[in-house]
């Protein structure tokens, strides 16, 4: 029944360090059917909008660099203070009803037991292998986090340049490697026209000018119902490397000489890249984790639970 293109079972094995209180199956004794209610909302969803791999993978990358994969981007702004959700960079993050779904069938199920931040890196993996890419093991036993502060949202974005991307991501402590995989998950990607507006509204030498067209055909479509349109990302290492890179970030990593010949490695050998990629999603998962005692278990993943009184 399962005609799904060649797909590439990890088994992942990571510092003990790293994942001192982190491990797969995680929930095997406390909520055995966790992972696959989880994976039941992703398929749900994908069902009727494919978008939403890109989504998911947004919202994990955009959660693990602000104070760790904590489901700090969750929590929801209320009239005494501002959240994550706020801040500029997260205002097109999208998914959050997935996430929701998936909370509430766990908590009928199994009542403060399985984390947001777990919830968000499972659906993510889910969401990957649903669509094709490759399955990989995540260790879980992650904490939810007690803040979400818009000013702590301090994201690399697509204007940059490699050097000044890699900043953010060293300070994570991942490589150029990691950095130029993970910026591969833009080949399942969408990005809006804000994003890349500056390529097309003046000469780049850097775009291939038949792109450049197409670009501005779509972004000139933009109306008061959809005011800042969508361009999809394909095949994207072989497209960077043809100057089709949409956003600036994507083409200056085929144009870089620091991350020009890991380009050209993934671009001759996508089975590298769905490896590579595969460990990736699991060292970012780890970034700054709450485990043990830190951090609760959020009953909602919108809002942290209310405080004990002593």
């Amino acid at each position: 029944m399962m005609r799904l293109k060649v797909t590439f079972v990890l088994f992942l094995w990571i510092l003990p360090l790293a994942l001192a209180n982190l491990r797969v199956g995680f929930y095997r004794r406390s909520c055995p059917n966790a992972e696959s209610m989880v994976r039941a909302a992703v398929r749900r969803r994908l069902t009727r909008d494919k978008s939403i791999t890109a989504a998911l993978l947004r919202m994990h990358f955009h959660d693990c660099f602000v104070r760790g994969c904590d489901a700090s981007i969750l929590i929801d702004s209320n009239r005494k203070s501002s959240s994550e959700k706020d801040a500029g960079p997260n205002l097109t993050v999208r998914g959050f009803e997935l996430i929701d779904e998936a909370k509430k069938a766990l908590e009928a199920t199994c009542p403060s037991k399985v984390s947001c931040a777990d919830i968000i890196t499972l659906a993510t993996r889910d969401a990957v292998f649903l669509s094709g890419g490759p399955f990989y093991f995540v260790p879980t036993g992650r904490r939810d986090g007690l803040v979400s502060d818009p000013d702590e949202v301090n994201l690399p974005g697509p204007t940059l340049t490699v050097s000044e991307a890699f900043q953010a991501f060293r300070a994570k402590n991942m490589s150029m490697d990691d950095m130029v995989t993970l910026l591969g998950a833009h080949t399942v990607g969408v990005a809006h026209c804000s994003f890349f507006l500056d390529r097309i509204t003046r000469p780049d030498p850097t775009m291939d000018r038949g792109l450049a067209a197409k670009l501005r055909s779509i972004c000139g479509a933009a109306s008061g119902s959809n005011p800042d349109p969508t361009a999809f990302l394909d095949q994207f290492f072989k497209q960077i490397g043809l100057k089709r890179g949409v956003m600036k970030i994507d083409q200056e990593l085929a144009n870089d000489p620091l991350s020009r010949r890991i380009v050209s490695g993934f671009a001759a050998n996508t089975t590298l890249f769905r490896t590579r990629f595969a460990q990736e999603m699991v060292k970012m998962g780890n970034i700054q984790v709450l485990v043990g005692n830190a951090g609760e278990i959020r009953r909602n993943c919108r809002v942290f639970n209310p405080r004990r009184r002593i």
